[in-house]
């Protein structure tokens, strides 16, 4: 097995956990519609989330503006985003299939699992909780945590110092090419998910070290077949 030497997991949260993108479409249109500017599409909003809600924003606004924004600008609008995100939070969103089972099957086998993901830590907790899926996770890293976020393979060199183990004893699973590249930079291994966000690239274009079209894939390829058998026949 690739992963048999696998010590830890960190999982990516938007695209690869939850599909939130619905709510943020809502959050990111009232933002817009509240400046005088057009609304955005949920279909358009999906290729542009994936490094924070601030460069979410911002390729909204220039989209929906033809120009690029300015920072203070930026800054301002920023507050009107945060306050609508934080009434749609869990609106819409869900969870995908296949989720709760297999962290429920690492945590079960005693296996550190962490949460890396770029969405603000404030909106991170909250949603872990109202999916209730927090209970799985030793660690949680919000894009805000740290001085920086994935790409950068900081937030994963963090999860390793935390949990004391070698970087190629750390598996990353992510939707979008900054979990992959992260990973790659960190020394992590990795599992690139086709079905999430990731600017209508393919996935295994970023060279992760695996490919799933369905999360319950992962769970085959970290732990014994007959862990999954089980799985299967409950």
């Amino acid at each position: 097995m690739k992963f048999s030497g696998i010590k830890a997991i960190a999982f990516d949260l938007d695209g690869t956990l939850i599909d939130s993108v619905p709510d943020l479409a809502i959050a990111t249109g009232l933002t817009l519609a509240s400046q005088g500017l057009p609304e955005c599409t949920e279909d358009q909003v999906r290729t542009w989330v994936g490094n924070g809600a601030r460069t979410l924003l911002r390729r909204a606004l220039t989209w929906a503006q033809g120009a690029a924004v300015s920072d203070d600008e930026l800054d301002r609008v920023m507050q009107d985003f945060m306050q609508y995100y934080s009434q749609y939070l869990e609106q819409h969103s869900r969870l995908y299939s296949g989720v709760t089972d297999v962290l429920q099957a690492f945590k079960a086998r005693s296996l550190p699992l962490a949460l890396v993901t770029n969405k603000p830590y404030r909106f991170t907790e909250p949603l872990l909780r109202g999916f209730d899926i927090d209970k799985y996770f030793d660690l949680v890293l919000g894009g805000d945590s740290l001085p920086e976020m994935k790409p950068s393979p900081l937030p994963l060199v963090h999860v390793m110092e935390h949990f004391k183990i070698n970087a190629d004893e750390l598996l990353m699973v992510g939707d979008s090419r900054n979990d992959i590249l992260a990973a790659k930079a960190a020394g992590a291994m990795s599992i690139g998910l086709t079905y999430g966000y990731n600017y209508g690239e393919d996935i295994g274009l970023c060279g992760p070290d695996a490919v799933c079209d369905h999360f319950l894939e992962i769970l085959a390829m970290v732990v014994p077949r007959q862990a999954v058998l089980e799985l299967e026949l409950r």
